[in-house]
């Protein structure tokens, strides 16, 4: 069954494959939410229940195959390994990605996980960054080596220590600066 939006909520899929980053994963996840977005973790196992790379067991909201990509405005890409080489070998998934750089549609991939885009021809002419010594998995694409880059349609980000700053960003080119502030004040992020 296909899940089908029912109202103006923005929604972003957040893809989980065995060995995924577990703080990029639920930080993203986490505070999407708290900005209001249909933030849904989505499984591409055939399983809800997917383990990250650090052994947490995380249940996915739904699987892939129920997922409503019509309907979706980012899809989100976390990494760590194997993680990021099992979304990059996933058949239904490399045609999504496909589909919204043809459309021009929000992808957002940190760490690892970047690979992904590259590989599907996302990246093609763009910025972009990835964790640092993986920027040759990048083909089409110029690295920046910034924590964060956004370049059009895409936002990348480097790894796990700037998970914050990464779901963040996505909260501010999904709904605006004022519920990225938000949601900073909120989790105290730029109280220093």
């Amino acid at each position: 069954m296909t899940e089908k939006k029912t109202d103006n909520t923005k929604t972003a899929y957040i893809h989980l494959a065995p060995g995924f980053e577990e703080i990029e994963a639920l930080t993203c996840a986490d505070w999407l939410r708290r900005a209001g977005i249909d933030a849904k973790l989505v499984s591409v196992t055939g399983k809800r229940e997917v383990l990250g790379v650090h052994s947490i067991l995380v249940q996915a909201d739904i699987l892939f195959e129920e997922a409503d990509y019509d309907n979706c405005e980012m899809i989100i890409l976390p990494g760590g390994m194997p993680g990021a080489t099992n979304l990059e070998a996933h058949s239904g998934l490399a045609l999504q990605i496909q589909a919204f750089a043809k459309a021009g549609k929000l992808l957002a991939a940190i760490c690892a996980a970047p690979l992904a885009l590259a590989t599907h021809g996302a990246l093609e002419g763009k910025e972009a960054t990835i964790y640092p010594g993986m920027e040759d998995r990048l083909r089409g694409a110029r690295a920046t080596g910034d924590n964060v880059t956004v370049c059009g349609n895409v936002i990348t980000g480097a790894g796990p220590d700037v998970a914050s700053e990464f779901a963040l960003k996505l909260i501010e080119v999904l709904e605006g600066k004022e519920a990225r502030d938000s949601v900073a004040a909120d989790i105290l992020f730029d109280r220093r």
